[in-house]
């Protein structure tokens, strides 16, 4: 009987002891010696513009559906931090190339955001094998006179593909009658646009019922503009130092076939690396050449340039982008 007592008692007194060094760690744990949080963030509706216009022409802003389209575009772009990074540090390199041609042919200068909701501003291949910078079917890409073959893919040449878009734009815009419309239509395509239009008697993109990824199509585009144009007020802060400028190249006319590339760069004095980083239009280590074609190649006039080089015509390579100084 005493032995079952003591057992009980040294029972209910490990209890006693186990409860309270409980309460006494939560204790200490939440009340007496709060654990640092270093958790920190902020959650907040990126502004949304009263008034804006994407090629001229206004957008509707006042209307809820549209007001709200471009607020959904405006917080993804606002939050997914890595990929807006990233294209905005590229649109230095490759914006020059693009607002030049761009002017050239005759297409409002907004159309650089659309390549950027394209592809980013890099060259990578869709589910669809849309490629390139613009984002060209194969099929469409030969229509407007890229070339496509083992050693080649002009989708991922700058230049010729903004040429190329610049074209496939204007059809657009001549068909359905505003350059909003022809964004749409690079996108759906222009028999699925027309048949859209046919069907809903339509001729309004805001007012169109499209599928799910042309109807955000637009505010895709837009949301971009605004983060690129008013950096300040969408949270951007890069200085001109952080972009990535463009390399200085040469120029270099090959009229007949290169058996090796990576000896090409060679006799040329610079890496294969490099070759093909300036070139992503080449997709092979040897180029062909037919009768009658030629191709140039670009070379960095500097080989293995600091990347202090890239930004040195910067007057405050420092100043941030976002300042409101």
């Amino acid at each position: 009987m005493k032995k079952s007592l003591i057992i009980i008692g040294v029972s209910l007194l490990t209890v006693v002891v186990t409860i309270g060094g409980c309460w006494a760690i939560t204790k200490g744990g939440t009340e007496g010696d709060p654990i640092p949080n270093q958790y920190a963030n902020t959650l907040t509706s990126p502004p949304v513009p009263q008034s804006m216009t994407f090629a001229g022409e206004e957008v509707p802003l006042e209307v809820y559906w549209v007001r709200e389209a471009l607020d959904r575009e405006l917080i993804i772009n606002c939050y997914q931090h890595s990929k807006t990074i990233r294209i905005l540090k590229l649109s230095s390199r490759y914006f020059p190339t693009i607002e030049k041609i761009l002017k050239e042919e005759g297409v409002p200068d907004d159309f650089k955001y659309l390549c950027v909701a394209e592809s980013g501003l890099e060259n990578v291949t869709s589910p669809a094998n849309a490629g390139g910078y613009w984002q060209f079917i194969p099929s469409t890409a030969k229509v407007y006179g890229l070339e496509i073959s083992n050693d080649v893919d002009e989708r991922c040449h700058l230049e010729k593909a903004t040429r190329a878009a610049c074209r496939y734009l204007k059809k657009m815009k001549n068909q359905f009658g505003s350059w909003t419309m022809a964004a749409a239509g690079y996108n759906r395509g222009d028999g699925g646009l027309q048949a859209a239009v046919d069907d809903q008697r339509q001729k309004n993109y805001w007012d169109l019922w499209l599928n799910s990824e042309t109807s955000r199509y637009l505010y895709r585009i837009l949301s971009f503009k605004l983060i690129f144009e008013n950096p300040q007020a969408y949270g951007v802060k890069i200085c001109p130092a952080q972009m990535y400028h463009p390399v200085e190249t040469k120029t270099v006319r090959v009229t007949s076939s290169v058996a090796s590339l990576p000896r090409f760069a060679e006799e040329h004095h610079v890496t294969y690396r490099e070759l093909r980083n300036l070139n992503p239009w080449i997709r092979n280590n040897r180029l062909t050449v037919v009768s009658g074609k030629s191709y140039e190649i670009e070379l960095p006039k500097k080989p293995k340039a600091s990347y202090r080089d890239l930004y040195k015509h910067c007057e405050n390579p420092y100043l941030n982008l976002g300042s409101s100084e």
